[in-house]
């Protein structure tokens, strides 16, 4: 028993003591990220380079974003710094797919601006808020961030950018690409003004052009694109912007209503009065008038907010000029907002993207109408429309009326829902009756259908008329029973051979075997997606079918390869031999995920891809695959994977019997 203790004292003594070199480093990283101002970004670039590397997880947003630039220029990354916090941010349960510095960085500037500028509630942000409560975190975070997220109803934030925070709003000018209103912009209420005003400093002054919108609200997207690449005025919109700009003071009165005229500052405005405190006069003065009378009085035309919210100091905002919406997304898109796009799409000649989407299916009346706008653009030679992506359209048969009315198009996205082929839909008068032979220029087409059953007829005359498509994905394409796809897959191996990436997802290939080997070995594909394709269903020998697959994979150009929700299962070994004799597959990314791969089997299948040793280090991602069926043996296998593989895991609850149905799909 005494010898027992302490054989066991012994131990713990070992453990102390092989432990006390780690307890050291982990505390001299924490005193250089608490005085690391006092020791400078020299002090931390004299370091030795594994120290330098073992350094940056315990760094601080902005000390990364310091260090970054100088780590750079010795061919240092700073990822596993920007990982690190991604990992706190979203929690460990969740696999991280950022795969270069900039990407990890720009989503960690972007989720933690958004918490600390909004004052969200965010862990992470309560964690390090004697960091991230700074000016200097949000001018540092302001010049990495290109996507805006402009939350009118928290209107206190985006009023502060009107007048402490000018300073700021200039920054954001001059690095946001993209900005997203998701949610209610009202036009009839003064505290959105401020809103308003962010808005057109960044889309009218500033650099941005990709306009997303979550609200379906007619008369505000008007506003966000009136005078921004459309001649088209809103007469609504119109009465409003200049009965609003009738309730300035004289000398503002001056600033004119149409997107064409050019606002004039007044010599006689308050010469004792700041900007910033003559703002928020003006807007308490109207708050009392709106008080009174009972009716609001706001102003909505740019260049009378622009003149409203002069800067506190330094120069003016700038002559007032109307910017232009390159990249137009509207998530929320009803009847009446098709409506009014389809009299602003005619002139919308510096439109160069528009994605449409609804949560309920568009009526055929309207996507008709609709088409009918994006002709009259396609025929002008000023249209610069290449790519449409919209839905939810009523049947598959209005794509072509789509690709007619737009034939210049390079990159088309589809979805259709219907429930059934109805007799309701007469599709003669579309102009599908007579086969159109034209080629169209698209490199790019996805088409997601859910129905029941799908006429192929409509997507393969399509296919046959693109040439030069180089990507392709088809989800959810059912055929009537007893209907095979080899139909679709021969037609993509005669008219579509300089294809570079095809995803097929939720479609049944588990018959055609022998046309998916012809279709690979005529194509040089680079991504290649089987999701959800049923391939090894009915097979006698699904070994031997997958090892047939395997052979013709081993592409040269192919560097991605999805098999996602595929049942390997047992199976998964088999993928280990892309990488065996003396053709090996140049894969970079490999997605097994949902395929309901035992830890044993994992196991397998990281010894066989050890021995192998692939080429390229190997993205795999395992997510949704029942791991904690023998965590032990899992980890093991992941262990093994981890020197030549960045596996991406989830957690996953295998009494969750809903999770293990899903990975069995």
């Amino acid at each position: 028993m005494k010898k027992t203790t302490k054989k066991k004292k012994k131990e713990e003594k070992q453990n102390r003591t092989a432990m006390e070199p780690d307890r050291l480093e982990k505390q001299c990283f924490h005193a250089v990220r608490k005085h690391f101002a006092v020791l400078g970004t020299e002090a931390v670039l004299d370091l030795p380079t594994p120290l330098i590397k073992d350094l940056l997880p315990h760094l601080t947003v902005c000390q990364l974003d310091e260090v970054q630039p100088a780590l750079n220029r010795r061919g240092l990354s700073t990822y596993s710094g920007w990982f690190e916090i991604l990992q706190d941010l979203v929690g460990p349960s969740r696999a991280l797919d950022f795969r270069t510095e900039e990407e990890a960085k720009h989503e960690v500037m972007l989720r933690l601006f958004t918490s600390v500028f909004y004052r969200l509630r965010n862990s992470y942000v309560l964690k390090n808020s004697i960091h991230l409560n700074t000016n200097s975190f949000l001018t540092a975070a302001a010049k990495s961030v290109h996507h805006f997220i402009l939350i009118p109803c928290i209107h206190q934030a985006l009023q502060a950018l009107t007048w402490d925070q000018q300073p700021l709003l200039a920054l954001l000018e001059k690095h946001i690409r993209s900005v997203h209103v998701n949610h209610f912009l009202s036009l009839t209420e003064n505290k959105t003004q401020g809103a308003l005003y962010v808005l057109h400093r960044l889309l009218d002054h500033g650099v941005t052009t990709n306009l997303v919108v979550s609200i379906d609200c007619p008369l505000a997207l008007a506003w966000l694109l009136h005078g921004r690449g459309s001649q088209y005025v809103n007469l609504e919109l119109k009465k409003l912007m200049c009965w609003g700009s009738q309730t300035l003071s004289p000398s503002e009165d001056a600033v004119r209503c149409s997107p064409g005229d050019e606002s004039t500052p007044s010599d006689n405005l308050s010469d004792h009065v700041s900007p910033c405190k003559r703002a928020k006069l003006y807007s308490e003065s109207l708050e009392e008038e709106e008080d009174k009378s009972g009716v609001s009085s706001v102003a909505v035309d740019p260049h009378v907010l622009c003149h409203t919210f002069n800067p506190c100091a330094g120069p003016s905002a700038g002559t007032c000029t109307f910017g232009q919406i390159t990249h137009l997304e509207i998530r929320t898109c009803g009847p009446d907002s098709l409506n009014g796009l389809g009299f602003t799409l005619p002139t919308f000649f510096c439109l160069q993207s528009l994605t449409l989407h609804s949560k309920s299916i568009f009526r055929e009346s309207d996507v008709l109408d609709f088409a009918g706008a994006l002709k009259q653009l396609s025929d002008s030679s000023c249209s610069s429309l290449v790519h449409l992506n919209i839905g939810l359209l009523p049947h598959i048969g209005l794509m072509k009326t789509l690709l007619n009315a737009s034939p210049r198009l390079t990159s088309l996205y589809v979805e259709f829902q219907t429930v059934m082929w109805g007799p309701q839909f007469n599709l003669d008068h579309l102009g599908t009756a007579e086969p159109d032979i034209s080629e169209l220029p698209l490199e790019k087409l996805t088409v997601k259908v859910t129905q029941l059953q799908t006429d192929p007829h409509f997507l393969t005359s399509v296919l046959r008329r693109c040439p030069y498509l180089t990507s392709l994905h088809i989800a959810g394409m059912r055929l009537p029973t007893g209907s095979s796809q080899s139909h679709l897959l021969s037609t993509l191996s005669e008219s579509n051979r300089c294809l570079k990436a095809l995803n097929l997802e939720d479609i049944k290939l588990c018959d055609c075997l022998p046309d998916i080997l012809k279709l690979l070995r005529g194509c040089m594909l680079e991504e290649l997606y089987f999701i959800d394709c049923r391939l090894l269903e009915r097979c006698i020998n699904p070994k031997k079918s997958l090892l047939e697959l395997v052979a013709v994979l081993k592409i040269p150009s192919l560097h991605t390869l999805s098999l996602a929700q595929n049942r390997l299962a047992r199976n998964v070994c088999v993928l280990a031999e892309l990488f065996s004799g003396s053709s090996q597959s140049s894969l970079k990314q490999l997605d097994i995920k949902s395929n309901f791969i035992r830890p044993a089997d994992l196991l397998e299948f990281a010894e066989r891809l050890r021995d192998l040793q692939p080429p390229h280090r190997l993205t795999l991602d395992l997510r949704k695959n029942p791991g904690d069926r023998d965590p032990d043996i899992w980890n093991t296998a992941l262990q093994t994977l981890q020197p030549f593989s960045l596996v991406l895991v989830e957690g996953w609850k295998s009494n969750d019997t809903m999770v293990d149905h899903i990975s069995n799909m």
